[in-house]
C-alpha cells in the first residue's frame, strides 16, 4: 500500500515507519526535520509543519491509499492546539485527494474513555494531561464529523518495550492499576488495521 505518515519522527511514529517499510509498503513520511529520518527502502520524505503548511500536507497525502497519524506533543503539557490545527489541514487534504482511510493514534482517557480508566490514571488525565486530552478530543470531533473512513486508536500508557503481538484490542477493555502497552505493539496494530480494517468509524482501546 501507499501510506502517508504524520508524526514520523516521534517514538511511535519511528516504530510505525520501520514496520511499514519492513512490510514493503511505500511510505510518505511527513516531518519538520527531514534529517531526523534516515533514507531507506520505499520511503519519500515530505518536509513541513502539519499546523501551518497546508500545501506540504496535501503533497504528502496525494496519491496515497491511507493516512496514519501518531502526532503528539512529546514532553510538553501545553499542546498549543497541535491536534486541532493539524486535523484542520490533514482532513481537507484527504477529502480533496479522495483518500478515505485514516488511522489516528489518540490516547486512552480522551473523551468518554476517561470514565473506563482506573482511578490513578484517571486523576492524571483530569489534571496534568487535561489540556493535551482536550486538544485531542476536539480534533477527534472534527474527524468524526468528516466523511472519512476513520479509526481512532486509544493506547494506554506507552512504553518502549518490544513488539509482542500479544495485546488486547476492543472498543472497551477491562483495565486495572496502571495498564501499559509498547509503542511497537501500537504500531503493529495500526498497520494491521490499515491493511485489514476491523474498526471502521470506531475507537479501539489497546492494552496488555
Amino acid at each position: 500500500m501507499k501510506l502517508a505518515l504524520f508524526g514520523a519522527t516521534g517514538p511511535t511514529g519511528e516504530e510505525l515507519l520501520a514496520q511499514a517499510l519492513a512490510a514493503d509498503h511505500e511510505l510518505s513520511a511527513f516531518a519538520r526535520r527531514p534529517a531526523a529520518i534516515a533514507p531507506r527502502g520505499r520511503l519519500r520524505i515530505v518536509q513541513g509543519d502539519t499546523t501551518r503548511d497546508a500545501t506540504a500536507v496535501a503533497e504528502a497525502v496525494r496519491g496515497q491509499d491511507a493516512v496514519l497519524s501518531t502526532l503528539g506533543v512529546r514532553n510538553s503539557l501545553f499542546p498549543g492546539e497541535l491536534m486541532q490545527r493539524s486535523m484542520a489541514n490533514i482532513l481537507p487534504a484527504m477529502e480533496a485527494a479522495g483518500v478515505k482511510r485514516i488511522v489516528l493514534m489518540s490516547a486512552f482517557g480522551v473523551g468518554a474513555s476517561r470514565h473506563d480508566a482506573p482511578l490513578a490514571p484517571r486523576l492524571m488525565y483530569c489534571t496534568f494531561l487535561r489540556a493535551i486530552f482536550d486538544d485531542k478530543e476536539k480534533a477527534e470531533e472534527r474527524l468524526r464529523a468528516s466523511s472519512l473512513d476513520w479509526t481512532i486508536v486509544y493506547p494506554v500508557l506507552l512504553t518502549n518495550g518490544p513488539r509482542t503481538g500479544r495485546y488486547r484490542a476492543g472498543e472497551r477493555l477491562e483495565l486495572h492499576g496502571l495498564p501499559t502497552i509498547s509503542r511497537a505493539d501500537v504500531a503493529h496494530f495500526m498497520l494491521a488495521e490499515t491493511v485489514s480494517p476491523r474498526y471502521l468509524r470506531k475507537t479501539v482501546v489497546l492494552s496488555y
